[in-house]
């Protein structure tokens, strides 16, 4: 063509024979094959009439190749896809519109400078894209309401279990992208949202006669499956951006619409499988709702509100126990400790649930403590749900347990111990019998090992804070103290001979404000035991001469040898016990009101030594008259016909009646100094506050140790108003102000 001046018809003509070459290429024509030379001369032609100064044909060309294009999909594109249906046609869409890019590529590639230079100039869409947009005006916008049809109908077939091809489904899927040019909206538009909403349909379908005829086991095995298939569908043809949404919709179809339905089965509904054990059942029920929005929530319910039925059922079965036993006394005691145990074995069950099927997820550990909550501060015969645990924990810790456990089952019962604990809102009062049953441990040598002591203690205090076991601690110490000074009386006897006390003694000191207090009469010792008592104060002056010595007798205990006619046998008695027989060392018979003189107690007193002598299982003293109770006028004579086939026996005091009663209003006194000590510190910190956040800081402060009554709270505002700790503002009387 040489570099004359090049005529836009002859130009043209030259254009249009290379043009139709590739169109022959593209139909597979055999030896249709550009050559460098034809190549570079079709693109030399386009150079010189883009570049010639007059004329210059650029803007003839770049018509010329849409119209081109144009007139190819006319005439072959949408003819050859028109002529076939279904399946096939969509295999001719996606044949054609390969072809098409291609073609695009190589025009692109042929009028590369009129693109360079013209296109970029005049600011038009480049030839690539003006290609593509040729594609999805004449032929896309034409067939893809067709092609979306079919593609929908293929997924449905392919979800009723025929098999398709799906990657003639993956090219037309990306198809429907591509022609988007960067945009996603024909894709949305034109095929995900019909595929959406036919898939929801298909589900919707499904899940309804699911919800029929299956039970709830085999309805979540068909939802799993179907999940399961369409994240593999989504993998293999969607677009990435469709996974999320394809699943949610159809999760929505078989889980949201029917969710109460489903966990609401009476015979395998999510309560019936919690009550069968049905663990891989829960799991996929678990792994089915997790990802919704609130999904769990029901589950939760259904799992808090079984869970709180089991446990209140637990403490029904121990009320009715503690009924036909006449309370938690004596041999029902037993009832407690079977609660108890049955409650932490309940615990292991449920918390294995959480952990495992419900994969330690924080909704189910809310629902279960929430649960726990219900039925673990419930009382049982008139105790408290503190007092049972605490005595459940001392049945663990003294020596001859009634559980026979190993030194790693004790640890592990008392670590489930403490995370019982975390459920009780009176944590205080169970501080306060954990104490009074740790003193009688340690004073009357029933702990089982101090190992286990110091691990509950140091447990404890990791649960609840220093505070929750300070006096405790003290106990412990002042009972590590009280062994080197039992040591150093025993040097002070050994170098002191002209002091002789005559029987072994053994004192234990104890620091006031650690120890629970205990009752202290001015009982009339025996010259015996006076002897031991002078030679022990002789010695604690040398150690300690500030200090002064309170003798707590109800606390001592003594080892009597009894000359019984059958036998002599060893008793270990009460010191009160102890100098009430020494009684008899002088005579065979008292009157209640001899005993009562030489005794120096009170009647009260005196009655429960004298039914423990001679009412109780072991009658050291027979009781004239012969009844089951002791009055005033009651005689009484030496049993020395009294034997048992023991040579060592204990002779227990019947337990203080109101002793429980003490525990709860010493606890109570205490909480009002506790709310007192919290409302001025917030208040010292805070300096004004509105009353409903003093309250709530209040609470939140104090719930460590106990949740503290709102009603209780506001007397001690106003009793703390009154004392002029704090003050009302005058303007507002909802706030406070701290009086400094």
């Amino acid at each position: 063509m040489g570099s004359k001046v090049i005529e836009f018809n002859e130009g043209w003509d030259y254009l249009q024979r290379g043009i139709t070459k590739l169109k022959k290429i593209l139909d597979g024509t055999p030896d249709a094959q550009f050559s460098s030379e034809e190549y570079m001369m079709i693109y030399t032609t386009i150079y010189n009439m883009s570049t010639q100064i007059s004329p210059n044909y650029s803007q003839q060309l770049y018509e010329k190749y849409g119209e081109a294009l144009k007139e190819y999909i006319k005439s072959t594109v949408l003819p050859s896809i028109a002529e076939k249906h279904g399946e096939f046609m969509l295999r001719e869409l996606v044949k054609r519109w390969a072809n098409h890019k291609v073609m695009v590529t190589w025009l692109s590639r042929f009028f590369n400078y009129l693109d360079r230079w013209f296109v970029s100039s005049k600011s038009l869409p480049r030839l690539s894209e003006a290609g593509l947009v040729c594609f999805r005006e004449h032929v896309y916008q034409e067939v893809n309401s067709n092609a979306v049809a079919c593609v929908i109908d293929l997924i449905d077939k392919e979800r009723e279990g025929s098999q398709i091809d799906r990657a003639l489904l993956k090219n037309v899927v990306d198809m429907f992208v591509e022609v988007g040019m960067g945009q996603m909206e024909a894709y949305e538009m034109d095929f995900e949202a019909e595929m959406l909403a036919d898939s929801g349909e298909h589900y919707s379908r499904k899940a309804a006669s699911w919800i029929l005829e299956d039970s709830c086991p085999d309805y979540m095995v068909k939802a799993e499956e179907c999940l399961r298939m369409e994240k593999e569908r989504a993998s293999h043809y969607l677009h990435s951006s469709s996974e999320q949404k394809l699943i949610e919709k159809v999760q929505h179809e078989l889980l949201v619409v029917h969710a109460h339905q489903l966990l609401d089965k009476e015979h395998s509904g999510c309560r019936a499988l919690i009550r069968g054990d049905k663990v891989e059942d829960l799991s996929r029920m678990f792994r089915l709702y997790h990802n919704l929005p609130k999904g769990l929530e029901p589950v939760a319910n259904v799992f808090k509100q079984h869970v709180a039925d089991e446990g209140k059922a637990l403490v029904q079965q121990a009320e009715d126990a503690a009924s036909n036993q006449q309370g938690l006394n004596g041999a029902g005691a037993e009832v407690g400790l079977v609660l108890v145990r049955k409650i932490l074995e309940l615990h292991d069950k449920y918390m294995g649930y959480v952990n495992g099927c419900f994969m330690n997820h924080s909704v189910f550990h809310k629902a279960l403590k929430e649960a726990f909550e219900v039925f673990c501060n419930k009382s049982v015969a008139g105790s408290s749900s503190a007092e049972l645990l605490a005595g459940f924990s001392d049945n663990i810790l003294k020596k001859g347990s009634s559980e026979k456990l190993s030194d790693e089952a004790i640890e592990e019962t008392l670590e489930k111990v403490i995370t019982l604990l975390a459920y009780y809102s009176d944590r205080d009062l169970y501080a306060e019998f954990c104490r009074k049953k740790l003193a009688r441990r340690l004073l009357f040598d029933r702990s089982g090992n101090q190992d286990h002591e110091n691990s509950f203690l140091t447990k404890l205090k990791q649960q609840c804070g220093g505070q929750f076991t300070s006096k405790m601690q003290a106990m412990v110490t002042d009972m590590t103290l009280t062994k080197d000074m039992q040591t150093n009386f025993e040097q002070y006897l050994g170098s002191n001979p002209n002091i002789k006390p005559g029987i072994d003694l053994s004192v234990v000191v104890l620091k006031t404000g650690c120890w629970p207090s205990y009752k202290s009469s001015d009982l009339n010792l025996p010259e015996e035991i006076v002897k031991c008592v002078e030679a022990f104060k002789g010695f604690y002056d040398t150690q300690a001469k500030r200090r002064k010595l309170s003798w707590i007798y109800s606390l001592g205990t003594c080892n009597l040898v009894g000359k019984f006619e059958p036998k002599p046998m060893e008793l270990v008695v009460s010191t009160y016990q102890a100098a009430l027989l020494l009684l008899f060392n002088d005579t065979d018979r008292l009157s209640f009101s001899e005993i009562s003189t030489q005794l120096n107690l009170t009647n009260e007193d005196l009655v429960r030594l004298l039914h423990s002598l001679s009412c109780a299982k072991y009658k050291i003293l027979i009781k004239e008259p012969n009844t089951k109770t002791v009055q005033a006028d009651d005689n009484f004579v030496f049993n020395y016909k009294f034997t048992d086939k023991m040579r060592k026996i204990r002779i227990p005091l019947p337990p203080i009646v109101d002793e429980k009663k003490k525990v709860t209003e010493d606890v109570e006194k205490e909480r009002k100094y506790a709310i007192d000590a919290a409302l001025v510190r917030i208040m010292k910190s805070r300096k004004v506050l509105s009353h409903q956040k003093l309250v709530m800081e209040c609470v939140e402060m104090l719930q460590r140790m106990f949740k503290p009554d709102i009603k209780a709270i506001k007397k001690r505002i106003e009793d703390l108003i009154t004392r002029d700790y704090l003050e009302r503002d005058k303007e507002d009387s909802n706030m406070f102000k701290y009086v400094a």
